[in-house]
Order: structure tokens, then sequence, then C-alpha cells
């Protein structure tokens, strides 16, 4: 578990893996054997075209984070276009994952310190002030 996590913490994991998600969904609604699929727009290759490169950005964000911004453009780029090709991007949950992903991706800092919490920062803080005094959060010693 700890191998994963220092892997994931260097990459857009969350971004990565949404684009991903909202590709195989909308991949999915395009060839689900319901008996009223919406279709708007164009038939055919773009609607299975567009998710598929969707998943493959979305994958690539995870195993290339160097090149996340290019992936994450395209990603967007994708996304919106399935509004056009594929059920109306999913029946919108598509791509809304798929948007949220690749804005998640292209936000993403790799320099940025590892995030602290309240808690540790409290005791952080207060080991600071007295180290001979147990310390104490929220009321309970620790």
């Amino acid at each position: 578990m700890n191998r994963f996590r220092q892997w994931s913490g260097r990459r857009p994991f969350a971004g990565g893996l949404l684009l991903v998600l909202g590709g195989a969904e909308i991949l999915a609604t395009m060839k689900a054997p319901l008996p009223v699929i919406l279709h708007i727009g164009m038939q055919g290759l773009a609607g299975y075209l567009l998710p598929a490169l969707m998943t493959i950005c979305g994958l690539l964000i995870l195993f290339s984070p160097g090149q996340r911004l290019f992936y994450s453009l395209t990603g967007i780029l994708l996304s919106l276009g399935t509004w056009l090709t594929s059920n109306l991007g999913g029946f919108l949950l598509g791509l809304l994952l798929g948007a949220v992903g690749s804005c998640l991706t292209f936000g993403w800092l790799p320099d940025q310190p590892p995030r602290v919490g309240r808690r540790r920062r409290a005791r952080a803080r207060a080991a600071a002030q007295d180290p001979g005094e147990p310390v104490r959060v929220s009321g309970e010693a620790v």
C-alpha cells in the first residue's frame, strides 16, 4: 500500500482516473442494449473514437505525468466533443467526469509539498511551544 501511495502521489492520479472513468462510461452507454438510446449528432466512428481517446489520455496522464498539460487540454476538448457525438456525453455523466478530471490534471502541481492536516499542525505548534507538557488537541490529551 505504501508503494502505491508513493506512486500515485507523484502524478495527478485523481484527474487521470476520472478521465479514464469518463471515457469508459461514455463507451458503455454507446454499447448499452437499452431500448431507447439517444443519438445526437454524428453517428459512427466519432461516437466511439472520442471516448476511446479520452480513456487513452487518462491512462497517459497516469503513466506519463510529465506531459500532463497537453493530455489534460486534449482530454477536455475530447470530453466536450462527446456532447455532440456520444449520447450527449454519456448522458452528461461521462462528460462531467472527463471535464473534472481534465481540470484536476491541469491544476496539479508536482512540486507542491504534501498536505498536512489540522491536527498534525496543531500538534507541531503545541510541541514547539512547550515540549515538556502533553499536547492537547481539541480537549483530548495526545
